[in-house]
């Protein structure tokens, strides 16, 4: 037996909760115990988290001058279904629902009186404009019209409820909502319905992601069209996602994400399932003190945030967390030219530098709070551990993007053999274990050609003796060589 070629199936390590440190990996932990999950959604959902409470406040710059890197964060998990994810986004993201609802409580007052105010001061500008216009002495209506004028200037900016996070939501509303509050907003969602949005669902198959790629640059975005106005200097959108690969796959095959580099600026884990592993008998409940510590951990840090936010503060690196940061970035861009490691997925690896460094902001923000002058090694060196481990995730996710139908089926049976750890398969009984996928013949044969091809099956057989012989397949040995991955 040849040793398998298995496309689109990179070993991918597993992502200890502890990278993050401190209560942020401690809450990381504790969920994905509770919920028998892989760490790597819990580690993905809490970065987005922390992202969404201090973007647009803290931009970082690893040289210290010019070249920024805003702190949104684009992270998205890819598990099937019944892998918990809507499990893990709760317990996560319940911390700034309550935050919302606590300060939209304390603002209500406010927003009504402002408003009201804002409603009278539009009926008395109306009734000097309809007076304005009427007016036939050129100096009276001068007056009025300064009258207007102070009005205008002196109404008070609309106030709105304040909102951390949304997830389904048009490129429209996404600009408007940017505005209202103070150019920055999070997606947050255990479903992927988001790219079915920027692929135009809602509006007649015209796909905008302008304002999606903005968001996540911190570039300036100007939209001037008939009913509606959006001027955002610096805007900040982060992104987290749970998603099943179906979607993925399909996301992969409209060129337009891909092509306009969207795809690029996620940073992608697609962990081994759980399922089929999980020990049903037992309750294990979020510890206490770690949900404390971190609800703590993030209404410090958005505390003090304002709607009016000016210049976000900068945290250059440290001299020591520059190198170890240069060190990622020469160890990428050696293998990302023609003929290299990472040609295929350049586009990808061109941004991890940029990710490392928006990571590493964020787990210094959560270790030393928003105080912090710089970012220090010891941030830098789990960032760049984190995007180390990134790569392989990366590496299966462009593969899945890129698989066919057929070799989704093919992946789908080579996961049932290895489960089963299988010597020999029957033709019959395979089709009646997959009997959900493969109720046609031809589509399971189409998989076993291309798990032939991939030297995991031998060639077809026939059994011997009375009856009617069956058809069958050894598997490969060399599948179960190292059971660790």
């Amino acid at each position: 037996w040849p040793e398998p070629m298995l496309p689109g199936t990179s070993r991918v390590p597993e992502i200890d909760p502890a990278l993050l440190g401190g209560w942020l990996g401690d809450m990381a932990a504790t969920v994905a115990a509770s919920t028998q999950t892989p760490p790597a959604m819990a580690v993905m959902t809490a970065l987005a988290v922390v992202a969404a409470v201090v973007q647009r406040r803290f931009e970082v710059a690893p040289y210290g001058d010019e070249y920024r890197e805003p702190l949104a964060f684009w992270g998205m998990v890819v598990l099937g279904p019944g892998n918990r994810k809507t499990a893990v986004h709760k317990a996560l993201t319940q911390v700034i629902v309550d935050i919302e609802k606590r300060e939209g409580d304390r603002l209500r007052r406010e927003i009504s009186r402002v408003a009201a105010e804002r409603d009278v001061i539009t009926k008395r500008m109306d009734t000097l404009k309809m007076a304005a216009g009427k007016e036939d002495d050129a100096k009276v209506r001068e007056q009025l019209q300064n009258q207007i004028a102070e009005l205008r200037d002196g109404m008070p900016d609309e106030l709105f409820a304040p909102r951390i996070f949304t997830g389904d939501i048009t490129a429209e509303r996404l600009q408007q909502l940017l505005v209202e509050q103070g150019e920055r907003i999070a997606v947050l969602s255990d479903e992927g319905g988001i790219f079915q949005i920027m692929g135009g669902a809602y509006s007649g198959g015209m796909g905008s992601m302008d304002v999606f790629l903005q968001g996540h640059a911190g570039s300036a975005m100007r939209v001037d069209r008939a009913g509606r106005l959006a001027h955002l200097d610096r805007p900040c959108l982060t992104i987290g996602l749970a998603l099943q690969p179906g979607i993925l796959q399909d996301t992969g095959k409209a060129r337009k994400f891909r092509d306009s580099g969207l795809m690029a600026r996620f940073v992608y884990v697609v962990p081994r399932s759980t399922v089929g592993m999980r020990d049903v008998r037992a309750r294990i409940a979020i510890d206490d003190d770690a949900r404390r510590r971190y609800e703590t951990g993030i209404d410090a840090l958005h505390e003090g945030t304002d709607r009016r936010i000016g210049a976000p503060k900068v945290l250059p690196f440290t001299a020591q967390a520059r190198e170890c940061w240069l060190d990622l970035c020469e160890g990428i861009e050696r293998r990302q030219g023609e003929g290299g490691r990472y040609a295929h997925m350049a586009d990808w690896t061109s941004k991890l530098p940029g990710a490392a460094a928006r990571i590493a902001a964020l787990l210094a923000l959560a270790e030393h709070g928003t105080d912090l002058a710089e970012v220090p090694e010891a941030s830098l060196r789990r960032a760049v551990q984190l995007a180390r481990l990134l790569v392989p995730h990366a590496e299966a996710a462009f593969a899945l993007m890129g698989a066919s139908d057929g070799e989704a089926d093919a992946h789908a049976v080579l996961a049932f053999l290895q489960r089963h750890e299988l010597q020999t398969i029957v033709r019959r009984d395979l089709q009646k274990s997959m009997e959900g996928r493969f109720r046609q013949l031809e589509r399971l044969l189409a998989a076993i050609k291309l798990l032939q091809d991939w030297h995991v099956l031998g060639p077809e057989r026939k059994t011997s003796g009375h009856g009617r012989p069956s058809v069958y397949y050894e598997v490969s040995p060399r599948l179960y060589v190292d059971k660790t991955h």
